[in-house]
């Protein structure tokens, strides 16, 4: 009796999470992945620390290897393998492999972890001098570039947390950057409290921030490149392309599967499609956001690796759920450590809620150890009280605090269940009182609720 065969597209985090745990749910499982690229089962948020260097070798962020999979784990990979079409009725996916003719490849259960694309399309990206950082071979492009050409000029076309990343990485070399923004402010979903000390930050490490300056074309000019905006022109040496990501859907739009309102693949809990046995995971997938109760497309690393872990349980004939997210996101630049968790204020009124938020101001741990500052935004429903979503950001200790934050909206707390919540205090540590439960009081006497 043949062995059911199990198919992946995709082999970054929530393909390879999804090939082990169906390896350990279903051990006469056959398991085939195809992967377009070079490198599976890599830390795609590690990218911008390797373009620094603080990360030496690009293989020190491989998880696993290639070989790993295939001889211990039974499992097989294979690399340059690109899908080009599903096709349900014959449940046969068809790739195009190096140097061959097209394969087809038949599955009883289909799993697409096809990840995401850069959102914009810019006229002249494919220019000498011109990069991405958003997958680990065009880091490694990137890289190979700034060592080589020891560029002393940087543009990076995008302003949220990727570019923003991308920026301080090229900073940390001594480049001087210029970062170009579509928007009014840097990191779209942050308070304007917390924008404008990113924006302050990047500036006292020397980095220019030139907002409403979205990149509709890069040509070349001289040794480097021009990139053109409403407003005018930047030039640089080298410019790296961070405008945001879109999921790849194409594969699925052929194949008849259906496409969500945030433009990913639409998936139940159990990350099943419409077509019965295909299930669909990571950056090219849509979840439910658990504080606004509507789809969102939040393509980072932690949720794609529970999506694949899901899939792959299912997939194996089990019955995985994942229910969704609050949004949960950090990230260090500039040295300053910013993370948010819920709705922003302008989220939540799109969601429906009549949003209440107070901005505060505290300390990371008691001042006579070296406490540095923090501001942090919390945000409420008026009419019912619920939490709905906490920012911070700070020089030190503050991206974890937006844990526990995390847990009171997957808890569905209102701001004053959290008054009195028992979080942890030591002078190396934190203030007597938290910046969270500051925040939730002075959430509660602006809202009357007191």
């Amino acid at each position: 009796m043949a062995r059911e065969k199990f198919v992946i597209i995709g082999g970054v985090a929530a393909g390879m999470s999804a090939a082990s745990r169906a390896r350990r749910r279903n051990p006469d499982l056959e398991i085939i992945v195809l992967e377009k690229g070079q490198h599976v089962s890599y830390g795609a948020c590690g990218l911008p620390y390797y373009l620094s260097g603080e990360v030496a070798d690009w293989n020190e962020l491989v998880v696993y290897t290639f070989d790993y999979f295939r001889e211990k784990r039974g499992i097989d990979v294979r690399l340059g393998h690109e899908a080009f079409e599903i096709e349900p009725g014959r449940r046969l996916v068809q790739a195009l492999r190096p140097g061959s003719q097209p394969v087809a490849i038949p599955y009883d259960k289909l799993l697409i972890a096809t990840g995401a694309a850069p959102a914009m399309d810019i006229p002249g990206a494919n220019l000498p001098g011109v990069f991405t950082c958003s997958d680990l071979a065009s880091a490694i492009r990137s890289r190979e570039f700034l060592e080589r050409k020891k560029p002393k000029s940087a543009l990076v076309a995008g302003s949220g947390y990727i570019g923003l990343e991308v920026a301080d990485a090229l900073a940390q070399r001594g480049i001087e950057v210029v970062v170009l923004g579509r928007a009014e402010n840097v990191l779209e979903g942050f308070e304007p409290e917390i924008q404008a000390k990113v924006e302050s930050a990047a500036g006292a490490r020397g980095v220019r921030i030139k907002m409403n300056s979205q990149v509709t074309q890069i040509t070349p000019s001289g040794e480097g490149v021009d990139a053109h905006t409403a407003g005018g022109s930047e030039h640089a040496d080298v410019a790296i392309l961070a405008t945001g990501l879109v999921p790849r859907t194409s594969l699925c739009e052929a194949a008849g599967i259906t496409i969500g309102a945030t433009g990913a693949i639409a998936v139940d809990d159990r990350m099943q499609t419409n077509l019965n046995g295909i299930y669909a995971a990571g950056d090219c997938a849509q979840t439910q956001h658990l504080v606004s109760g509507k789809p969102v497309y939040f393509p980072l690393g932690t949720t794609a690796n529970k999506m694949g872990r899901v899939a792959g349980e299912n997939a194996a004939g089990g019955r995985a759920r994942f229910e969704g997210i609050v949004g949960t996101l950090a990230t260090k630049v500039f040295g300053l450590e910013v993370a948010r968790t819920g709705l922003s204020a302008g989220e939540a009124r799109s969601a429906g809620f009549d949003p209440g938020f107070v901005t505060i101001h505290s300390v990371s741990h008691a001042k006579y150890l070296g406490g540095s500052a923090l501001v942090a935004t919390l945000l409420w429903d008026r009419p019912s009280g619920r939490f709905i979503g906490f920012q911070v950001a700070g020089e030190e200790g503050a991206a974890k605090r937006v844990d526990a934050a995390a847990v009171a909206l997957h808890a569905r707390m209102r701001v004053a269940d959290m008054l009195h919540l028992d979080l942890s205090y030591a002078p190396p540590f934190a203030g007597v009182w938290e910046a969270l439960l500051i925040a939730a009081g002075v959430s509660v006497k602006e809202s009357g609720r007191d």
